[in-house]
């Protein structure tokens, strides 16, 4: 296991002893860029702006395993703990080719900032391992995510850093993790992971929460908005959290124009037969394999005419190359990091609203909380009483960036971000520092 460092940089005139990855579109930059406005913002000193920056714990682990063939294969992962103010981590585990520490940091971060935003009692952590499933067998993946867990095990728990699924990780890992922790800590319980299997203590809520919250802020974004109805959505991403969002808009009498998958997009301006899309995907069927609507090119889809645009995939698919592009009058973010900053401005000069995602896409750590709550408690809430608690918290968090955003002429991030910082730093400021 190897701590990684990396030299100072300064970023927003700030030193901040963090490098990121070139490029504008990186999420560490985009991450330390949008703290370095939250910065200036609340007129932080340069100290309380480095502490903020540099994660608590940033590590690489080797992971080795030995494959079907039994040849020796060698993964890199990762686990980033950017906060303990507020609590223990939270934050999901990734499987993917471009999974990288960079990556994990920014995560990292904007966990913090969303679970102090939701008033969650929890900092922010992120992890993954560089791979690519789809290329593995499921007793490969197993022992990946075995190893990967043995690696990490003295850094996680319910009480220091709780892991989650994320990207191309489901609640079959969350199990193996979680037998895997509790063999090698002789500790039994399941609270050093949620979103797993409900017969091992999960929540049968957890696994469509993040979409139903994704939903939920664009109805509110759509009334903040005054933006008529029926209200025609794209959803860019239409799996777990797309699929979602995009059932609960249509419940309420929204109309799905759009939908995309990494094949490609179709588009309907009077709306998608959500039941026969949704019935061709169970049988295996790609967007690209649809006979609904007009096909386009996956990232065609993000310029085509709506009221509001769903990224709900990967990050930093809205950049300064298509944003001028976007025909939309707010975008809902349900992917992390899907934004750019220079996209953001070129929408915000444009007139249209960004819902950020520390607050859109909230409902599945608001959800996982519960869970790691009912996990203690020994005891299972109903799954109406869980919608309830997790409506009710995203509503209190929009009303309140919202309120700020009018009152100092912010857009929703900024002021988004200001809260959350604010509510790491008191946390901070009440403890003390040790020594």
């Amino acid at each position: 296991m190897a701590v990684v460092s990396a030299p100072s940089t300064a970023i927003g005139g700030t030193p901040v002893a963090l490098a990121a990855e070139d490029g504008a579109r990186s999420p560490w930059r985009q991450a330390l860029d949008q703290l370095a406005r939250a910065a200036e913002l609340l007129e932080l000193d340069d100290g309380t702006h480095r502490m903020l920056a540099m994660p608590r714990r940033a590590v690489e682990v080797a992971v080795p395993i030995r494959d079907d063939h039994g040849e020796l294969q060698v993964f890199a992962g990762y686990r980033v703990l950017h906060s303990s103010t507020r609590g223990p981590g939270k934050g999901g585990v990734r499987y993917h080719p471009d999974v990288s520490l960079d990556e994990a940091k920014a995560l990292a971060m904007w966990m913090t900032w969303k679970c102090a935003l939701l008033e969650l009692p929890f900092g922010g952590a992120k992890g993954g391992i560089r791979c690519d499933p789809t290329t593995l067998s499921v007793s490969e993946v197993e022992r990946l995510t075995r190893r990967y867990a043995s690696e990490i095990v003295s850094l996680i728990g319910p009480q220091t850093d709780i892991l989650a699924p994320d990207i191309n990780t489901s609640e079959r890992e969350m199990a193996w993790i979680m037998d895997t922790y509790s063999v090698l800590s002789g500790i039994v319980g399941g609270g050093s992971v949620t979103g797993k299997p409900v017969v091992v203590g999960g929540s049968s809520f957890r696994r469509d929460a993040t979409g139903i919250g994704v939903a939920h802020c664009t109805l509110l974004a759509a009334a903040h908005l005054g933006l008529s109805t029926p209200l025609r959505a794209i959803v860019a991403g239409y799996g777990n959290v797309g699929r979602t969002a995009a059932r609960r808009l249509a419940q309420h009498g929204c109309v799905v124009v759009g939908i995309s998958d990494e094949t490609g997009a179709r588009y309907e301006p009077e709306g998608l037969p959500l039941d026969v899309v949704d019935a061709a995907i169970d049988a295996g069927a790609s967007i690209a394999e649809l006979d609904v609507g007009t096909p386009l090119e996956r990232d065609a889809l993000l310029e085509a005419e709506t009221d509001v645009l769903i990224p709900a995939a990967v990050g930093g698919v809205l950049h300064a190359g298509n944003a001028e592009r976007v025909h939309a009058r707010a975008v809902v973010e349900g992917a992390n990091g899907p934004t750019t900053p220079d996209a953001e401005e070129l929408l915000r000069s444009r007139g249209v609203t960004v819902v950020p995602d520390v607050l859109a896409n909230a409902g599945g750590v608001t959800t996982s909380y519960f869970e790691w709550v009912q996990d203690r408690q020994a005891f299972s809430w109903p799954v109406a009483q869980l919608e309830r608690e997790l409506l009710s918290r995203l509503e209190r968090a929009f009303e309140e960036v919202r309120d700020l955003s009018t009152a100092r002429s912010l857009s929703l991030r900024d002021a988004a971000q200001c809260i959350g910082v604010m509510r790491v730093l008191d946390a901070h400021r009440t403890r003390g520092l040790y020594p």
